[in-house]
C-alpha cells in the first residue's frame, strides 16, 4: 500500500511539474539558507571547545573605572603566576602571554609574522597536538620556536622541519636564529592561537623577552594577557576573591582603586569578549535564518492547501471507486512529505555549493555536510517529516471528510478555500520580507558612516606598512632620514612616522592633568606616539597650535598635542586657551603645543575619547610608516612605494595595506552582518515572489472560467489585471503598515550599540516598500496578462 502511494504522489508531482518547482525549490532555498547560518553559528559556539579541560580554562579579565584606562582581555602580568604559587589548591596551572609582530626570514625569504611569548605550559596546558617535537620539552631552551604546519611549509616547503633555524627581529633591530623544536597539528579554532582576528604563527617561552625587549612581568603591567586552569570543582568566585586580595597586597593604589578582575570561561569568550559582538551577531543571523525558513515553510504550506483545494473531484471520485478516508489521509500526508524530502535533499545539494561562496561572505571557513556530528543529519529529515504532516494534515482532514456529492461538484463551502488564512499567511511573509530589506538599508547606511567624511580624518589615499623595529633614538633618526627620501618621490603628498594607526589599538593610557591641578583626579587619555607629519598624512584638522615643531630639536622633547575632546575634559572650553600650559603625563611636565578636532581613532561604538600625541623623538617607539599618495593610479603609487622600499630598506618586506583594510578589521563583524543581510533579503523576497507566483497561477486557473465570462461581458484586459492586484497589493500594503513600526523598533535598538549612528529617516521605509509593492505588482501583471489575452471561448470550456 505504502508503494501505492508514493507512486500516486509522485505522478501527481510529476503531472504538476511547474507547481512542485516552485514549492519545492522555494523550501529548499529556506532549509539550505538555515543550513548555512546553522554551520555558521556552530562553528562560533565550538571556539575554545576542543582544549583541554575547557570547563576548568579561564581568562582574566579587566573592569576598569574608566575603560580607557585598559583593554578588558588583559590584566596584571604578575597575577596569574601568583595565584599558582599562593593559591595552589584553587589554580592548577596558568599561561601568561604578550602578542606582538615581527619579521621573519629564511633565506631571502622575509616576511611580517604574528608571534606569541608566553609561558611554557601553552602546549600541555591546553593540550595542542604536534606533528612533530616534543610537548614536554619544546618550549623550554632558549632560542628555540614552536610553528605551524602553515609556516614549516612557508619556509621550507615541508613540515619535518624540527631542527631547521629561522631568523627574527628584535625590537630593538638585531636579529638571532632561533631552532624550530616543534611544529603544531592543525588546530581547532580557538582564542588562544587566534586573539581579535589575529592568527598567530610562532610561540616562544617567556626567556626570549630579553632579546625581543618586551616585559611579562610587574604588578604595574596592564598589557598581557592572562590564562588559568583551575582545579576541579573549583568555584571561580573563590579564585575571584583570591585576585583582590593579591592586588591589594602587590599592585599600586591607582590599580587597585580602578580595576575588578573577574574571570571568564574560555568556553564563553568568544561569544562574550568585545561587548558580546560574536553573540549579539549569532543571534541576530539565527533569527533571520528562522525567519527565513518560516517564509519558505508558510510558502510550501500555502500552495500545498492550494493545490489541494483543486483536487476535490479526484477526492469524490476516489471515494465514489471505495476509498477509505484513512487512505485518503495518507495520500495528501505521503505527497506532502515526499514533496519535502525531495526539498532536503536539495538543499543539502544547494548547501553544498553554495558553502565556500557564503564563507567567502562571512569571512569564516564554513563546516562541510561531514564535519557535523553524526546525530545531526537525522535533524534536516526529522525536519522534512514535521514539515510535510504539518501542510499535509489540512488539506488531508478537510478534503477526505467532504460528502462524495459535495468532492464531485467542487464544492468546499465550509471553509471557503481558507482564503483568510492564506492571505493571513503571505501577509506575514511580506511583512517579514519587508522588516529584513528595511534592516538591510539601515545597516548599509550604518556602515557607510563608519567610511564615510565624518571620520574627522581623510583614509582615501593613504597607505600604512610595518617598519623593521629599532626603538632607540638612533633607529628614529634612521626611520626619519627614510621618511624623508620617501616623502620627496613624485606620487607621495606625506608620510608619517608612528607606533599608530587610526585602527583602535593603541600603545596604552596614561593618566594626565593639569601641573598645579589635583593628581588623584586625572584624565585618561589614549596615548599615540608620531612624528610631525601625522595629522598632514591622515589630514586631521588643528583646532589650535601646531602638530609639534616643523624640524624637531631637543627643546620640542617636551611638547605634547591632545585633542578637543581631552581640552574640553581638562577644563579648556575653547583649544587656543590651551596652548602653552602644561600638563602632567607621567608625572612629567609637558608644554601643549596643539589641539586637533576630535577624529574616530577607534570603532564608532564609543564615544571619542581624549587623546595625548608624544613626539617618537621623544619616546622612541614606532610600528608604521603611513603614507597619502596622489590621487591617481593607487596601484601604481604602491608599486613605486614597493621599489623605493627595497632601495632604502634593503631585505625588509614591504606588506602594504590601505586604510580601508584596517576599517573592514573594526569593524569585522557588523560587515559580516551586512552580508548576511543582503543575502537574506534576496532570498526572503524570492521566496515571496515565489510564493505570490504559485498563488496567483493557482487562483488564475481556479477563476479561468470567471475570466471568460468577464470578457464576454465585456471587461478589459487592464480591469481584469486589476481584479488580481487588488487581491494580493492589499495584503502586501498591510504587511508594509505592520512591518514598518516593528523594523523601526528592531533597528533603533541594534543602532543603540553605537554611540555615534545615523538617524533613521522615511526612506528606507518608503523604498522597501515601493519596490515590494513594485515588484509583486509586476508579477502579478506579467502572470494576469496572459490569462486575460486567451480567448473568452477557450476560457468557457475550461471545465
Amino acid at each position: 500500500m505504502l508503494k501505492s502511494y508514493f507512486k500516486i504522489a509522485w505522478r501527481n508531482i510529476w503531472k504538476n511539474k511547474v507547481f512542485s518547482f516552485i514549492n519545492i525549490f522555494g523550501l529548499s532555498v529556506g532549509i539550505a539558507f538555515t543550513l548555512l547560518i546553522g554551520a555558521y553559528v556552530w562553528g562560533e559556539l565550538q571556539v575554545n571547545q576542543q582544549l583541554k579541560d575547557a570547563d576548568n580554562q579561564y581568562i582574566i579579565m579587566s573592569k576598569w573605572k574608566d575603560p580607557a584606562m585598559g583593554a578588558d582581555y588583559t590584566s596584571i602580568a604578575q597575577l596569574s603566576r601568583a595565584l599558582k604559587d599562593n593559591y595552589p589548591g584553587l589554580v592548577a596551572n596558568y599561561y601568561n602571554s604578550d602578542p606582538a609582530f615581527t619579521n621573519v626570514s629564511k633565506g631571502d625569504m622575509h616576511f611580517h609574522e604574528s608571534l606569541l611569548v608566553g609561558d611554557s605550559t601553552l602546549l600541555n596546558m591546553y593540550g595542542f597536538k604536534l606533528l612533530y617535537g616534543d610537548a614536554k620539552t619544546a618550549l623550554i631552551e632558549p632560542y628555540s620556536v614552536v610553528i605551524t604546519a602553515q609556516m614549516a611549509k612557508k619556509y621550507f616547503g615541508r613540515t619535518d622541519v624540527v631542527g631547521q633555524t629561522l631568523n627574527f627581529e628584535s625590537f630593538a633591530g638585531s636579529n638571532h636564529d632561533f631552532m624550530v623544536t616543534a611544529v603544531l597539528d592543525e588546530l581547532s579554532r580557538n582564542t588562544i592561537t587566534d586573539l581579535n582576528g589575529r592568527t598567530i604563527q610562532f610561540f616562544f617561552n617567556a626567556s626570549v623577552n630579553k632579546f625581543f625587549e618586551r616585559g611579562m612581568d610587574g604588578w604595574d603591567n596592564s598589557a598581557t594577557i592572562d590564562h588559568i586552569e583551575l582545579k576541579q570543582g573549583i568555584d571561580p568566585k573563590a579564585v575571584e576573591r583570591a585576585m583582590v586580595v593579591l592586588l591589594k597586597k602587590n599592585a599600586s593604589d591607582d590599580i587597585n582603586q580602578n580595576l575588578t578582575p573577574y574571570l571568564l570561561k574560555m568556553k564563553d569568550y568568544n561569544l562574550l569578549a568585545n561587548n558580546g559582538t560574536i553573540k549579539k551577531m549569532t543571534w541576530t543571523l539565527s533569527c533571520i535564518a528562522l525567519f527565513i525558513l518560516l517564509m519558505a515553510v508558510i510558502n510550501f504550506v500555502n500552495i500545498c492547501i492550494g493545490r489541494a483545494s483543486g483536487r476535490m473531484k479526484e477526492m469524490g471520485i476516489r471515494k465514489v471507486m471505495g476509498s477509505l478516508r484513512k487512505q485518503l489521509i495518507w495520500q495528501f500526508l505521503t505527497e506532502s512529505v515526499l514533496m519535502v524530502m525531495l526539498a532536503t535533499i536539495l538543499a543539502l545539494i544547494i548547501y553544498t555549493i553554495a558553502r565556500p561562496y557564503f564563507g567567502a561572505a562571512l569571512g569564516r571557513d564554513v563546516m562541510s555536510l561531514l564535519a557535523f556530528p553524526v546525530y545531526f543529519m537525522l535533524i534536516p529529515f526529522v525536519f522534512a517529516l514535521l514539515v510535510g504532516l504539518l501542510a499535509g494534515i489540512y488539506p488531508a482532514l478537510v478534503l477526505s471528510a467532504l460528502k462524495s456529492v459535495d468532492s464531485l461538484k467542487g464544492k468546499l463551502t465550509t471553509v471557503k478555500e481558507s482564503v483568510l488564512f492564506r492571505k493571513t499567511l503571505v501577509a506575514f511573509q511580506f511583512t517579514t520580507a519587508a522588516v529584513v530589506f528595511i534592516g538591510v538599508v539601515i545597516i548599509s547606511q550604518q556602515i557607510s558612516l563608519f567610511f564615510s567624511s565624518n571620520l574627522g580624518y581623510n583614509k582615501d589615499y593613504v597607505i600604512y606598512a610595518q617598519l623593521p623595529r629599532d626603538w632607540s633614538p638612533k633607529g628614529v633618526k634612521k626611520m626619519e632620514a627614510i621618511r624623508y627620501q620617501m616623502a620627496q618621490m613624485p606620487q607621495v603628498s606625506s608620510v608619517s612616522l608612528s607606533f599608530e594607526i587610526p585602527d583602535g589599538i593603541n600603545g596604552g593610557s596614561v593618566p594626565v592633568y593639569k601641573q598645579g591641578s589635583d593628581p588623584s583626579k586625572p584624565v585618561t587619555t589614549q596615548a599615540l606616539t608620531a612624528d610631525n607629519q601625522y595629522a598632514a598624512t591622515y589630514n586631521i584638522p588643528l583646532k589650535a597650535g601646531t602638530f609639534f615643531s616643523p624640524v624637531f630639536n631637543v627643546a620640542d622633547s617636551t611638547q605634547i598635542v591632545i585633542n578637543e575632546t581631552e581640552a574640553k575634559a581638562l577644563g579648556w572650553n575653547d583649544p587656543n586657551d590651551a596652548i602653552g600650559h602644561k600638563i602632567m603625563y607621567w608625572d612629567q611636565p609637558f608644554t601643549i603645543c596643539g589641539v586637533t578636532a576630535d577624529f574616530h581613532f577607534g570603532s564608532m561604538q564609543a564615544k571619542i575619547l581624549p587623546i595625548t600625541f608624544i613626539n617618537v623623538n621623544r619616546s622612541p617607539y614606532y610600528r608604521y610608516f603611513s603614507f597619502r599618495v596622489k590621487p591617481g593610479d593607487l596601484q601604481k603609487s604602491a608599486e613605486a612605494l614597493q621599489k623605493k622600499w627595497a632601495e632604502l630598506l634593503p631585505g625588509e618586506p614591504f606588506e602594504y595595506h590601505f586604510m580601508d583594510d584596517a576599517l573592514n578589521r573594526l569593524y569585522t563583524s557588523e560587515i559580516q552582518l551586512q552580508k548576511a543581510a543582503y543575502i537574506a533579503t534576496v532570498l526572503s523576497v524570492i521566496i515571496v515572489l515565489l510564493g505570490v507566483l504559485g498563488l496567483i497561477s493557482l487562483s488564475i486557473q481556479k477563476r479561468t472560467k470567471e475570466i471568460g465570462i468577464r470578457k464576454v461581458l465585456g471587461s478589459s484586459v487592464a480591469g481584469i489585471t486589476t481584479l488580481f492586484l487588488k487581491d494580493f497589493l492589499g495584503v502586501v500594503l498591510i504587511a508594509g503598515i505592520i512591518a514598518c513600526p516593528l523594523a523601526y523598533l528592531i533597528m533603533q535598538k541594534w543602532l543603540s550599540d553605537y554611540a555615534y549612528r545615523v538617524n533613521i529617516s522615511f526612506s528606507p521605509f518608503v523604498l522597501s516598500i515601493t519596490l515590494l509593492v513594485f515588484i509583486t505588482g509586476v508579477l502579478i501583471i506579467l502572470q494576469t496578462i496572459k490569462a486575460a489575452f486567451a480567448n473568452p471561448i477557450k476560457s468557457l470550456r475550461s471545465e
